[in-house]
């Protein structure tokens, strides 16, 4: 009889030992996108380049991007990790902005473009930090949903494919693009393809 205490008990704290693992693993996150709407979201010079299909951000059409102007955090993000799924289509090419600034036109000026690139013309792949510290094989493939996690720590930014370190950067200690600011998802141009869902951040410390 004790035995069988014993083992109930044990599974008894082990169940409960998971539960608090599964919560700690997502406390802090915030979704940043609804699935049916553009709340909290503002596109710049093509609006019809965003649209939204079965609870994703589909990116296709002429350039624009879509940056977050919402309440979490007063859209103003310094410290954090940010993660979405993303599926590319073949040739298509994206990013995912941080650090920046609403802007009427033209390429981001503000912050770093995290690449979203499996198979484009351009050869910087996705996870690149573009044109800044580059990744030339492509962590993903197109057709195929993929995790693409930014983590931004003082002067650090660590980039994760499904959970794969593919890209770390620290800027110098003078100079650099790290600041603070929303996040922006690119449309690229008319034969780009991109697809966004479970879009979501996590607030750390200064």
């Amino acid at each position: 009889m004790r035995t069988f205490l014993a083992i109930a008990l044990a599974l008894i704290v082990q169940v409960t030992a998971s539960g608090q693992k599964k919560e700690t693993d997502t406390e802090g996150w915030v979704s940043l996108f609804d699935g049916h709407s553009f709340e909290g979201w503002k596109v710049s010079e093509h609006p019809g380049t965003f649209t939204i299909a079965d609870g994703m951000i589909v990116a296709f059409g002429e350039r624009a991007h879509l940056f977050y102007v919402g309440p979490v955090a007063d859209h103003n993000f310094k410290n954090f990790e940010f993660k979405a799924q993303v599926m590319t289509t073949p040739g298509s090419n994206s990013g995912i902005f941080i650090h920046t600034a609403y802007q009427e036109n033209d390429w981001p000026k503000k912050g770093y473009e995290i690449q979203v690139n499996n198979t484009h013309t351009d050869w910087r792949r996705t996870g690149s930090i573009y044109a800044i510290q580059d990744v030339k094989e492509a962590p993903a493939k197109d057709n195929e949903w993929f995790t693409q996690h930014i983590i931004v720590q003082g002067k650090k930014i660590t980039i994760k494919i499904n959970g794969k370190t593919i890209n770390e950067y620290t800027e110098p200690a003078e100079g650099g693009r790290l600041s603070s600011g929303t996040f922006a998802l690119q449309g690229h141009d008319p034969k780009s393809k991109v697809f966004y869902k479970n879009v979501m951040v996590k607030v750390l410390p200064d």
